[in-house]
């Protein structure tokens, strides 16, 4: 099955430049287009679809509205801003990626793949800016070993990178992140980075 995005902007063009580029991806499908923000909410029940490529400045900005939309589907952030408050803050709210419009077309790609996946992709710049921003304090409910693979897992990294950073094996990741979403009550990596995003353990911009 390929992968179906719905694609909220409101330029046409640029709509019409990602459908041209996706016809070239066989295990991509755009399920639908949107060019007002009042648009969004029907075609999201409307179109059965994967993930939605949201332009956050459509005809209103939408960055307050990403909370809502998240709780419906797997929402995929692009902006021509360069704030990283503003990325910081979408992700925080729900987001499960951002990507800024003037990155290649194959970055786009890799991360509708991992939101797709149900993970959470974020740009290496934003990455080095959340590791500057860590807190001291740390969840008191997880260890430090559990706190530091959270840590890795919310700038986006797969459980193999996360063992080769730490020199464990990929099944230890695997336990740990297990122990960790039962000890916060969240079900998948997802919520894991929503969750260390929000709360504390990341400094707000």
């Amino acid at each position: 099955m390929p992968v179906r995005v719905i694609i909220a902007d409101d330029h046409e063009l640029f709509r019409e430049g990602l459908k041209g580029l996706f016809q070239y991806k066989s295990d991509f499908e755009v399920a639908a287009e949107v060019s007002r923000a009042d648009d969004v909410v029907p075609t999201l029940k409307a179109t059965p679809h994967d993930v939605l490529l949201l332009d956050l400045q459509m005809d209103r900005w939408l960055l307050k509205e990403v909370e809502s939309l998240a709780l419906q589907t797997s929402v995929l952030v692009l902006t021509a801003s360069e704030r990283s408050a503003d990325a910081l803050t979408a992700l925080k709210l729900g987001a499960s990626a951002v990507v800024q419009k003037r990155f290649a077309f194959e970055t786009l790609i890799e991360a509708i793949e991992a939101v797709a996946q149900k993970l959470v992709w974020i740009p290496p710049s934003l990455q080095a800016e959340i590791t500057a921003q860590w807190r001291a304090t740390n969840d008191p409910r997880l260890t430090d070993r559990e706190t530091e693979i959270v840590r890795l897992v919310a700038l986006g990294k797969t459980n193999a990178e996360v063992a080769e950073r730490l020199g464990i094996t990929e099944g230890t990741v695997k336990t740990h992140l297990n122990n960790v979403f039962k000890k916060l009550g969240l079900r998948n990596r997802a919520e894991l980075v929503h969750h260390a995003l929000h709360r504390d353990l990341v400094g707000r911009s």
